[in-house]
């Protein structure tokens, strides 16, 4: 097994729900409040309850790209990484490298907080409207850089929420099949 091959080993894909994983944190697509809103946002506030709302407060707001860190409160995750992903608006206002930084700014503070398991959504292709394959693209590219160079956190999940976006991570994670 390559070294490529054995940090693939440390990502899984799972669609469904993400407020039901039993993992370290899960990363919520946040607006720029962080004091929630619709989408992945609003279950993750809603299924934690109010004691998240509250906390948010507390952080003052979230930069694009950057992340920040609660308790996960009701939520089977005891932490929540919140992480504030670009609008799409064509892909010539930076929006990539913005949306790179909201995964490596989550693993960081995952990897600070000794964290060993994190579950992703797809981050920012509902409402902001990132086309769904470049931003898996982004996510898997990212993810795997960041595992080849931090051997800390151990495993990965891309959370997706329907079945399109569940194979888009899942053909860039498995290795090309001989023909």
């Amino acid at each position: 097994m390559t070294g490529v091959d054995k940090t693939k080993a440390r990502i899984s894909v799972y669609q469904g729900d993400i407020t039901k994983m039993g993992v370290d944190a899960i990363v919520n697509a946040a607006n720029p409040s962080l004091l929630g809103g619709g989408g992945v946002d609003g279950a993750i506030h809603s299924a934690a309850g109010p004691e998240l709302l509250a906390e948010c407060r507390l952080l003052h707001g979230c930069a694009v790209g950057e992340a920040k860190i609660t308790a996960g409160y009701r939520l089977p995750a005891p932490f929540v990484i919140h992480t504030v992903g670009p609008i799409w608006r064509g892909g010539q206002h930076d929006e990539a490298a913005k949306l790179a930084a909201c995964y490596t700014n989550s693993l960081l503070l995952a990897e600070q907080f000794k964290l060993r398991s994190v579950a992703f959504p797809a981050i920012s292709t509902g409402v902001y409207g990132y086309p769904r394959p470049q931003a898996a693209r982004i996510a898997v590219d990212t993810v795997l850089a960041f595992l080849a160079a931090h051997p800390s956190v151990n495993k990965v999940y891309f959370v997706a929420f329907d079945a399109e976006t569940a194979r888009l991570y899942r053909q860039l994670l498995e290795p090309e099949q001989p023909v």
